[in-house]
């Protein structure tokens, strides 16, 4: 009886000290081989515009190193350690701790302690697999352009498919990614490297599956906003009506197109973009314009004489609407316009069904539509 009594004693010890873990702060525990020279290691801090150095430290014996913080919330903290950035994702209570060899060219770590850190790592291993297959194309374009003595369409129409695959199959990569780690902040990480204007119907969703958690996270609140303030009007929404005068004053609504399938270009004489991309729009108006197809042209012009121009040098023969105030007009703000070119392609019903799509993803979209 004796023994037991004090082995139940021992063990309500055990839980007083477990249950009195440090639970106010978190810690960083490193160590370096072959840091060769290197004296300071630094402690960078995301949040939700920004990351900003908040600490660093000496090198100490055995080439081993420690930060002590407190945070007011779980988040994505990023060692700098001779130039090179590792991420940690750390809350107060974790006890992390970080090895690596500065020696190694292929920048690897280890780290354990934070299960959320250690899928960091691996989303920073698919970016690193992608950003390598890019910086190849860019290498192997790069030295052919050279050979050949200037740049050269005929390359750029071989290279620029082979960049958009790989942009797209990291892109896809990454929404698998995120898809397994909802309920992780490396998956809203991960989420917040793709392309906002092509994959915002998957990030709208992914907004609505996480708004209930990370609450205290100021960069995934920023987030949500956005995605909440996108979110009637994007894809599968119905395009709010608006009125507008054309360029020749007279006025246009969105419902005058009811029944019909419209796109709304966003576009200015004086964005370089947009003038690129009104060749490929002109081909496929030609080409699908007795099939259904309509473009209402909205232009950010302060100035009626320099849209005027740019709608007769552009050969642009579909109307043409403006509220003349840039960023700042009424139809811009209703359509969160904060960057162009950028297009609505709404279908006989009202319905939002493509966003921002241009060059062969708009030539691809029609052929389907119009098939």
């Amino acid at each position: 009886m004796k023994n037991r009594l004090i082995t139940g004693i021992a063990l309500a010890a055990l839980f007083f000290i477990v249950s009195c873990k440090e639970s106010t702060t978190f810690t960083i525990s490193g160590k370096l081989e072959n840091p060769g020279a290197l004296k300071k290691i630094y402690l960078l801090a995301a949040d939700s515009t920004q990351v900003n150095v908040v600490d660093s430290t000496t090198l100490g014996a055995n080439n081993e190193f420690q930060f002590k913080r407190a945070t007011p919330y779980a988040n994505l903290y990023k060692l700098r350690i001779a130039g090179n950035v590792y991420d940690v994702v750390a809350q107060n209570g974790d006890a992390i701790t970080f090895k690596t060899d500065l020696a190694d060219v292929n920048h690897s770590y280890e780290v354990n302690g934070s299960e959320t850190s250690e899928k960091i790592k691996e989303f920073n291993k698919i970016s690193n697999i992608y950003g390598d297959r890019s910086t190849k194309l860019s290498d192997e374009y790069t030295a052919k352009a050279a050979a050949l003595g200037k740049e050269s369409d005929s390359l750029l129409k071989v290279y620029i498919p082979m960049f958009q695959k790989n942009m797209n199959d990291y892109s896809a990569e990454v929404l698998k990614f995120v898809d397994q780690n909802k309920k992780s902040l490396a998956g809203f990480y991960a989420a917040t490297s793709l392309d906002q204007y092509k994959y915002e119907q998957q990030l709208v969703a992914y907004a609505d599956d996480i708004k209930d958690d990370f609450k205290d996270n100021p960069a995934v609140q920023t987030f949500l906003r956005q995605m909440a303030a996108i979110k009637p009007i994007s894809v599968g929404h119905k395009a709010p009506e608006f009125t507008i005068n054309s360029i020749d004053g007279k006025p246009v609504k969105l419902s005058d197109y009811k029944g019909k399938y419209v796109m709304l270009d966003f576009w200015a004489s004086w964005c370089a973009p947009c003038r690129q991309e009104n060749p490929n729009v002109v081909k496929q108006y030609a080409m699908y314009k007795d099939k259904g197809f309509n473009i209402l042209g909205v232009s950010l012009d302060t100035e009626k004489k320099d849209w005027q121009q740019a709608v007769n040098a552009d050969r642009l023969t579909w109307t043409h609407v403006s509220d003349l105030q840039r960023f700042e007009g009424p139809t811009e703000r209703l359509y969160h316009i904060e960057a162009i070119p950028s297009n609505f392609i709404i279908d006989p019903q009202g319905v939002i069904v493509a966003k921002n799509v241009t060059g062969a993803d708009l030539e691809d979209f029609l052929k389907k539509t119009f098939k």
